[in-house]
């Protein structure tokens, strides 16, 4: 099924509507002589087209999207006011968009590899972002090291390819990356569908209620399908086959009417039992044990609409974490620190100043009252209402209630690192993780990495990268080791 094209009646015209005499033949000095540059319908025609590209995502480039809803199932206004969670039953419309970390726009859907969960919730505040991915984890703690992790998965500068060196380089001197690595190599790495994964907001955030209390949360999004993955091999046919497999499963599977849906949760940890934790709550590495946190399911989300244009409403739609509402708002997660200003500098520059007025990216329920003006396509929403503020013109007024609490801190400023939890360890929950598996899931993982890292041509690269799994959980480094060097021969 494919969805009709509008269809507006009339005339071929120029941008500036004037009616195209000729689409099929540029205008000549006579007959078969040169073009002449007078013919102003194909010079505008050819202009427009050299710049209907805009820069794509550093990562994330490749992705797909869809509109929808969110549902609150249970009240949780003891823990935060945000207004689009304020009661049970309440909708609110939502845009989410799927995508790939490391790969290219033109690049295939069932490769190994993270998947982007970015979240956009219209609410009646303003809109509010929660930018995650499909794993509770991720490959570093600190937003200063995102930069070079990327590059090591990115196209080398010699050779043009991704290259096992660099990666197993970087995961080898980068021991914290030893969970994340271990979740991406297991049976979830290459997810069947976009529809058949789950999705987490990953970081820590904060929710405070209407008394201003504290409370740390993590979001977790249950996929409604059950989850389904690919094998190395399956993954292998299938990107062959149809690269456009997960984007297309999920326009056709709204197009059908089969609606995908994902169960919402949160772990919740009051503000002060994070001192005294275990380990440090905020690091991005780690997973809070449902043990401690169990958690608690709030709403459910639903996917019912696909984009009508990708350009416009997927390649041009904007998210940033730094987009939060009343009632939510960010923790002290590092990672989480340095994507509050990278994300919003990087739709800056992609998408433009005011990538913001895009239908995809503008509040529903809200109109933005900002004394931003001017810039790139800037549509002249403001007309002549006064630009600065405080003014005696009814303009716009601070509200002088914070979107969240605030947090208290001492010590001097520096590059520092987190304060020490007894279980501050970059080793313990991978080797937990591995343990969990059955011996059919620790084989495949075992031979997934195997595969990767016996393409390693430097010597120590590989011996110190197993070592890091062999530190996770003992039989896990040997059986890694023993599947490295069978490959290697």
């Amino acid at each position: 099924m494919t969805q009709e094209a509008h269809v507006t009646q009339g005339p071929l015209t120029t941008e500036a509507g004037a009616p195209v005499a000729d689409n099929q033949n540029s205008e000549t000095a006579g007959v078969g002589g040169p073009v002449l540059v007078q013919d102003q319908a194909l010079l505008e025609k050819l202009a427009h087209f050299n710049r209907e590209r805009i820069p794509e995502r550093v990562v994330h480039a490749r992705g797909a999207g869809a509109y929808g809803t969110f549902t609150v199932t249970r009240d949780v206004s003891r823990w935060t006011r945000a207004k689009f969670l304020s009661e049970v039953g309440k909708q609110t419309e939502t845009f989410l968009r799927f995508s790939t970390v490391a790969g290219n726009l033109g690049s295939a859907d069932a490769v190994r590899d993270p998947r982007g969960f970015a979240l956009k919730f219209y609410t009646e505040e303003g809109n509010y972002d929660l930018v995650g991915n499909n794993t509770p984890v991720f490959f570093i703690k600190d937003a200063i090291k995102f930069p070079d992790f990327i590059h090591t998965q990115k196209r080398d500068p010699y050779t043009g390819s991704q290259e096992a060196d660099n990666v197993w380089d970087f995961w080898g001197l980068s021991p914290e990356s030893t969970h994340q690595v271990t979740w991406l190599f297991g049976d979830r790495g290459i997810p069947a569908t976009l529809r058949h994964m789950n999705g987490y907001g990953s970081h820590t955030f904060q929710w405070n209620n209407e008394a201003g209390e504290v409370f740390w949360v993590k979001y977790h999004f249950k996929t409604d399908q059950g989850i389904k993955n690919l094998t190395t091999e399956e993954a292998v046919r299938l990107s062959g086959v149809d690269p456009d497999s997960h984007q297309r499963d999920l326009r056709e599977s709204i197009e059908r009417g089969d609606f995908p849906s994902w169960t919402v949760q949160v772990q919740i940890m009051p503000a002060a039992d994070a001192a005294t934790y275990r380990f440090n709550p905020f690091d991005l590495t780690k997973v809070w044990p449902h043990a401690d946190y169990p958690p608690i399911e709030i709403g459910k989300l639903e996917l019912n609409r696909n984009p009508q244009n990708i350009f416009a409403e997927v390649e041009q739609s904007i998210f940033s974490p730094a987009h939060f509402v009343p009632g939510i708002g960010p923790s002290p997660d590092k990672m989480l620190q340095g994507r509050l200003f990278a994300y919003g500098d990087a739709h800056r520059y992609r998408v433009g100043i005011n990538a913001d007025h895009l239908p995809v990216n503008r509040p529903h329920a809200t109109e933005a009252r900002t004394n931003s003006r001017d810039g790139l396509l800037y549509d002249g929403r403001h007309q002549g209402a006064k630009n600065y503020e405080p003014n005696s013109f009814g303009g716009p007024v601070q509200t002088d209630r914070p979107l969240w609490q605030p947090l208290p801190v001492t010590g001097t400023t520096g590059s520092t690192v987190a304060p020490s939890h007894a279980e501050d360890d970059d080793f313990v929950q991978a080797g937990t993780l591995y343990r969990l598996m059955s011996e059919d899931e620790k084989g495949r993982l075992v031979d997934n990495l195997a595969g990767f890292i016996s393409q390693v041509s430097r010597d120590g690269i590989a011996e110190r990268a197993i070592d890091n799994f062999r530190q996770a959980d003992g039989d896990f480094g040997k059986r890694l080791e023993a599947a490295v060097q069978a490959l290697r021969g």
